[in-house]
């Protein structure tokens, strides 16, 4: 599995102002229903469309505080892969999130979309950031 990490950023909030909302999917529905297809959510799981791809994601895995695990679900990805949002408290208003992302991918992938991968994943930490300091 490749791994990807983003840069890590920072937010001025507590990790457990911060947690509630990587934590379940359906309090992302104000943000991200209108920017997606057929977005739907509940807790730990949820499903839109992208450019007419299904995706499925599930939360595998949370730790109050610490991160959140997702993968694909019900075949909605057409790759293996685990992606954590991890959070780290400096201070009461200080926190550090990385997000990573491991994905199966062939040597042909890999060259193909890897700096995407990256770049993307750079871009979607930033922005998470970006909106928690807004709030």
């Amino acid at each position: 599995m490749e791994k990807y990490e983003s840069k890590q950023c920072q937010i001025f909030k507590s990790a457990s102002q911060i947690f509630p909302f990587i934590s379940n999917f359906s309090l992302l529905t104000p943000a991200v229903a209108d920017k997606v297809e057929q977005w739907q959510a509940t807790e730990d799981t949820c499903s839109f469309k992208v450019k007419g791809f299904t995706v499925k994601l599930r939360m595998i895995a949370k730790e109050e505080g610490k991160y959140v695990k997702i993968t694909g679900d019900d075949g909605g990805v057409p790759i293996d892969f685990a992606f954590w949002i991890q959070l780290h408290e400096v201070t009461p208003t200080d926190t550090r999130m990385r997000m990573v992302l491991h994905a199966e991918l062939n040597m042909m992938m890999r060259m193909m979309v890897g700096s995407k991968i990256q770049k993307g994943l750079d871009q979607a930490a930033e922005g998470f950031a970006q909106a928690f300091n807004q709030i």
